[in-house]
């Protein structure tokens, strides 16, 4: 080998090492600022919707543990209560129902007088609903709007409606999205929802961030919660095959709706987690980091499926579904 070859050679490797050891600093750094916290939970409040069950029930008794001052929006009297008789004296809960300007208004006021000159350091819209979900065909327009009204209307109410509160204490806004706002597997409303609500976070994030305010956006994966209960999701599925006229039906086929309940099942049973705390450590980490991330992504099959397919070309999922789902009897 001449000398030009052996300078050649060293230049490539030293060109190799210069990008790994940049890339390992990058990552170690990138670690560092991750793990910095902001400091006087005790002296923070936090306004969580959906606190009723699920992610923002567990959330909030969390947020409670580590000193903040939570305040809990809940749908119930009963879901109230609960989560009161579990968590300590300074978390306190309203009732809030977030597809009402009025009681979003009521429960801003409320608020407002809790938090004071120091305003809302975090604000968790969790409040959301999954069904009915199915064939597209298969929905009339209310179906749609009962699930919007919720994931989608519902967030940009709370949000607006909080927005002055959380300007006062140059605060974190989070909102739970879904892998479905990154790919669309189902009709309904739900995917339609949560894609308006990766939307929203994405513009308000960039108009706001002058005020010192941080959007973060939660994608959870499949979970073991109320939205993903297999008997609602089934009920809603016979309401909606029932309420078909006999020719949609019959373009269908009589096992249709049998087929597509098992496949549900199938999917049900396989990818949903029953580790909530992948989900809530999220959360938390939007509210504690003092670097927080634009996007989270909690569950294995976010990570390995969904996210992933979210970055292939259209006709990939469009396969990957049709291997999945029945077929029509009809279908051409």
């Amino acid at each position: 080998m001449d000398t030009q070859a052996v300078y050649d050679l060293l230049g490539e490797n030293a060109c190799l090492y210069i990008t790994c050891t940049f890339l390992v600093l990058w990552f170690l750094v990138w670690l560092y600022r991750d793990s910095i916290e902001v400091d006087d939970f005790a002296n923070k409040y936090v306004f969580v919707t959906g606190c009723d069950t699920g992610f923002g029930n567990l959330l909030c008794r969390n947020l409670d543990r580590r000193g903040f001052r939570v305040l809990a929006g809940c749908l119930t009297e009963k879901g109230a209560d609960d989560l009161k008789r579990v968590a300590g004296p300074y978390l306190k809960t309203v009732l809030l129902d977030v597809t009402s300007q009025d009681s979003i208004t009521k429960a801003m006021e409320w608020a407002s007088k809790e938090v004071g000159e120091k305003g809302l350091w975090g604000i968790v819209n969790n409040a959301g609903r999954g069904g009915p979900m199915g064939p597209s065909e298969w929905m009339r327009v209310e179906d749609f709007h009962s699930t919007l009204k919720v994931n989608m209307n519902g967030t940009i109410a709370v949000t607006m409606t909080f927005l002055p509160l959380i300007k006062r204490a140059r605060g974190r806004i989070v909102n739970v999205a879904s892998v479905l706002g990154r790919v669309a597997a189902n009709g309904g409303g739900y995917c339609i929802s949560k894609f308006g609500v990766e939307c929203f976070s994405d513009c308000l994030r960039r108009d706001i961030n002058y005020f010192g305010i941080n959007v973060s956006i939660i994608e959870p994966g499949f979970f073991k919660t109320a939205i993903t209960s297999l008997d609602p999701i089934e009920g809603d599925l016979r309401r909606l095959w029932n309420q078909l006229t006999p020719e949609v039906q019959a373009s269908y086929g009589d096992k249709y709706l049998d087929k597509f309940i098992k496949v549900q099942r199938l999917i049900m049973n396989a990818v949903c987690d029953t580790d909530l705390t992948k989900v809530t450590s999220c959360m938390e980490h939007a509210l504690t980091a003092a670097y927080p991330r634009t996007r989270y992504t909690a569950g294995w099959d976010a990570k390995l499926i969904w996210i992933p397919l979210s970055y292939m070309p259209s006709c990939v999922v469009d396969i990957g579904l049709r291997l999945v789902m029945p077929r029509p009897s009809k279908s051409v």
